[in-house]
């Protein structure tokens, strides 16, 4: 199933679009959480070198016991730049992310990457993105900046995602059509100014958070359009209490905090 709807535009956005540069990819690292990724792992890794060949890549494996991080750590072997970082247990998207993130400050990369393990962030737009890091701090793979590009997701997801979206601009203010995806590249200075230890979700709202803080702090933040592709093998990690917890943190957390952003 393909669809393409319009959406509305946000007044006063601060979204823009740059006329692209050419960033080295020698100076990227490209972050993937994993747990159960077997089937996908060593396909997007090859993917990722053919399209990026200079950028390095962090798994950052959540104990999977279907053996990921050992499949990652063959490759490893033979494929330079290529890391795991293994962690004792599953802890959620956003805790992954955020061990990633500290992995990648103590080394010297300048654009730093996250994607999904399951291709559902089509390796094929990583050098849009980074071309479009030129003037701006932070890029995000929207599924919504040119109407709804999303394929093969039941009516009901479809639907959940795309309001979920159009909830959590309207609370916050937030001038983002995709607020919760989750393939984006960030400028190193971002990751530096955000405090992990006030992000308090772990999951779906993970994302939301993010966003919202690095606009709030007044870096650039541009939507590069992508088509998002459901996953075709392994099992989905989206969760009825995931769902719940983006929409109460958009409530009850970041409603305030714009709020009080507006109030001055």
């Amino acid at each position: 199933m393909f669809l393409h709807l319009p959406v509305e535009h946000t007044r006063n956005s601060l979204l823009f679009f740059i006329k692209p540069m050419t960033i080295p990819s020698e100076n990227t690292l490209i972050i993937i959480p994993t747990y159960n990724e077997r089937e996908t792992i060593g396909k997007l890794i090859s993917a990722i070198r053919t399209v990026l060949p200079g950028t390095h890549i962090l798994v950052v494996d959540d104990g999977s016991p279907d053996g990921t991080s050992v499949i990652v750590k063959g490759l490893a072997a033979t494929v330079d730049g290529l890391f795991i970082l293994d962690r004792t247990r599953k802890e959620g998207l956003g805790k992954a992310y955020v061990a990633g993130f500290g992995w990648a400050l103590k080394r010297s990369y300048r654009y730093i990457f996250e994607m999904d393990a399951d291709f559902s962030h089509d390796p094929k737009y990583l050098p849009d993105l980074l071309a479009a890091m030129g003037e701006n701090d932070l890029v995000i793979g929207s599924r919504y900046k040119s109407g709804v590009n999303v394929v093969n997701w039941p009516m009901s997801r479809l639907l959940l995602s795309y309001f979920a979206n159009w909830f959590a601009r309207i609370v916050t203010g937030i001038p983002v059509q995709d607020c919760t995806g989750g393939y984006k590249c960030f400028r190193r200075s971002v990751l530096e100014a955000l405090d992990f230890d006030a992000i308090a979700s772990s999951g779906y709202s993970f994302q939301i958070e993010v966003n919202f803080f690095a606009w709030q702090k007044g870096f650039r933040i541009a939507e590069v359009p992508i088509v998002f592709t459901d996953r075709k093998l392994g099992t989905s990690k989206m969760s009825s209490k995931i769902i719940r917890e983006a929409f109460l943190l958009v409530i009850w957390k970041l409603f305030f905090a714009s709020f009080l952003k507006r109030k001055r």
